[in-house]
């Protein structure tokens, strides 16, 4: 049976998954609620009135950001989950399949900048930076000998 709370995983290391992954969790369910109840204002103003972000990448098709809106906080939910039962399996889990969603994501932002002002290129592409180098580090909490975490397979002697 898989123990929710391996042993090994620290309370410091609980809190810096819990830290890492709620925050990340937060942001993905801001961004779900909005997109999935209000598509239209989600998608000419997002991040804010006057930074357009999504609206550079026309056209708006309302369907594709309820779907993205949903998508989000299905995320949302998993991230959450891992923050509040931070074992190493569900930690990991979770950042996978945040990576999954995010790298993609940034590498397209990343390659279609055109229209972006200097500033909001900055702003955008840094935003994501920030939401990788965070997953990685709730990654790297868990990444302790996982000889301790129940859910890992013993390791084969050499």
């Amino acid at each position: 049976m898989v123990q929710l709370s391996g042993p090994g995983l620290t309370r410091g290391r609980r809190a810096i998954v819990r830290l890492t992954l709620g925050g990340l969790a937060l942001a993905q369910g801001v961004i779900g609620v909005w997109a999935l109840l209000g598509p239209g204002p989600f998608y000419a103003t997002f991040p804010t009135a006057g930074h357009a972000w999504v609206a550079l990448l026309p056209p708006y098709n309302e369907h594709l950001v309820r779907d993205v809106g949903a998508l989000s906080l299905a995320l949302t939910v998993l991230l959450a989950t891992a923050a509040v039962v931070p074992s190493r399996l569900l930690v990991r889990t979770a950042v996978a399949a945040f990576a999954i969603y995010a790298l993609p994501h940034t590498l397209f932002h990343g390659l279609h900048l055109e229209g972006f002002s200097d500033a909001d290129a900055i702003a955008q592409m840094s935003g994501f930076a920030v939401q990788l180098l965070t997953a990685a580090v709730a990654l790297g909490a868990v990444a302790a000998d996982s000889r301790s975490d129940p859910a890992s397979p013993p390791r084969e002697s050499t």
